[in-house]
């Protein structure tokens, strides 16, 4: 007698499918799409362009380190250590990575010129 069919629970306890999955993941992926765009993305190009800065190092190029200090590059082998004078006849060995900046750019010096 007070008993009597509930036909509404049928509607709410049955699974939503995969609109329901994709309505609530579609924040997160709208997340990672931003952080990818706003971070990752311009953090890979800075790294390239800081890794191209370093291996086109030259001799004669006026560097600054990560410490601070300003001086020009005397020796520069490819993929190995820089030797920079940062003062008359004071050099130092620099490794390729702790250059922060380089700030004029020169031509390489051509030791294999024939004297005349």
């Amino acid at each position: 007698m007070f008993v009597t069919p509930a036909y509404a629970q049928d509607a709410v306890g049955a699974p939503g499918g995969m609109a329901d999955i994709f309505i609530q993941l579609m924040p997160i992926a709208l997340l990672v799409l931003i952080f990818w765009l706003l971070i990752f993305r311009p953090q890979q190009k800075r790294l390239k362009a800081q890794q191209a800065m370093l291996s086109a190092i030259r001799r004669g190029d006026t560097v600054v380190t990560t410490g601070g200090i300003v001086g020009k590059v005397t020796k520069a082998v490819d993929g190995e250590d820089l030797e920079v004078e940062i003062s008359p006849n004071v050099k130092v060995k620099l490794v390729r990575g702790m250059v922060a900046d380089v700030r004029s750019k020169s031509e390489p010096v051509n030791d294999n010129k024939p004297v005349a």
